[in-house]
C-alpha cells in the first residue's frame, strides 16, 4: 500500500525530526470533534492504487452536509458503483483519527464521496454499509481576495475572521473541500491547532517528498493575517483557530473562492 505523508503547505522552514519543508512537524492527533482526548500519533495517511479521474468539484449543501465516517478497517473507492477499484483507504488514518469522507451523491447502496487526494475534486463511490453517516450543520467559506474566512451554521453567518492565504506564486487552491483531520503541532509557528483539508496545492505538485496538502492552522506571525502571505495554507490567529478546533467536526465543508 502506498503511504502518502500528510503535508500541510505553510510558510515555515524545514521542521521536526521527520519533517520536510511544507510539513507540519511532529504532529499529534488533536481530536475528531469537540472535547476528545489528544493521543500522540505520526503524520501519515494511506491510499493505494491509482487515483480516479478528476471529477467536477461538488457543490456543498448550504443547509447541512452529509459526512461518511468509516466503520470498517479499510474502505475501497470505485470509479462507478460496483465498478473498477480506484483507491483503497485505511481506517483509522492514524491513532485517534477516523477516515472521513464528504458525501456528494447517492445511488442505491452506494455513496459518491469526495476523496482527500490529488487531483482536487476527485470523487469515488463507496459502499454505504462501510460507513456511518452523520450530518454536519457548520460550513466555512474562504475568500482569497478579501483574506477572510466566514463561519456558517444552518446557513446563518456566525462570524467572519481575518486570515492569511497563499501568495501569487503559491496560491490557495479554489474549490469545495472538507476538513479531514485535526492536529496539534508541537512547533509554535503553526499555532495550537491545524486542520488538514482535502485540498492540495496546485502550484507545488510535490515538495520535499510530500504531496503538499493544504491546511487551516494558527500562526506565530500575527502580522501576516489579512494578507496573501503563505505557501497556500490558510492561517488564522491562534485564538481563532482554537475556537474553531473546539467547534467543528471532521467532514465540515470548506469552500475557497
Amino acid at each position: 500500500m502506498r503511504r502518502a505523508r500528510l503535508l500541510v503547505v505553510g510558510a515555515a522552514a524545514v521542521l521536526g525530526a521527520a519533517a520536510v519543508a511544507l510539513l507540519l512537524p511532529r504532529l499529534t492527533t488533536a481530536h475528531h470533534g469537540p472535547a476528545a482526548p489528544i493521543p500522540k500519533g505520526s503524520v501519515t495517511a494511506q491510499a493505494s492504487s491509482s487515483p480516479p479521474a478528476p471529477a467536477p468539484t461538488p457543490t456543498p449543501s448550504h443547509a447541512g452536509s452529509l459526512v461518511a465516517t468509516a466503520a470498517v478497517p479499510s474502505v475501497v473507492a470505485h470509479r462507478q458503483p460496483a465498478g473498477a477499484v480506484a483507491s483503497s483507504w485505511a481506517n483509522p488514518v492514524r491513532k485517534g483519527v477516523p477516515l472521513t469522507f464528504r458525501v456528494v451523491g447517492e445511488r442505491g447502496a452506494w455513496l459518491q464521496v469526495q476523496l482527500p487526494q490529488r487531483p482536487n475534486g476527485s470523487t469515488g463511490w463507496i459502499r454505504t454499509s462501510d460507513v456511518r453517516l452523520t450530518s454536519v450543520t457548520y460550513r466555512l467559506a474562504v475568500s482569497t481576495e478579501r483574506n477572510t474566512l466566514s463561519l456558517f451554521h444552518d446557513d446563518a453567518l456566525l462570524k467572519t475572521y481575518a486570515v492569511a492565504t497563499g501568495t501569487g506564486g503559491t496560491p490557495t487552491p479554489h474549490g469545495s473541500f472538507y476538513l479531514t483531520e485535526l492536529l496539534a503541532p508541537t512547533n509554535a509557528g503553526y499555532g495550537p491547532f491545524a486542520f488538514g483539508l482535502s485540498a492540495y496545492s496546485e502550484a507545488l505538485s510535490s515538495f520535499g517528498g510530500g504531496p503538499g496538502q493544504i491546511g487551516l492552522h494558527g500562526t506565530a506571525d500575527a502580522a501576516s493575517i489579512g494578507h496573501a502571505a503563505s505557501h497556500g495554507c490558510i492561517r488564522m490567529s491562534n485564538r481563532d483557530i482554537t475556537a474553531l478546533a473546539r467547534l467543528l467536526p471532521l467532514g465540515t465543508p470548506i469552500t475557497i473562492r
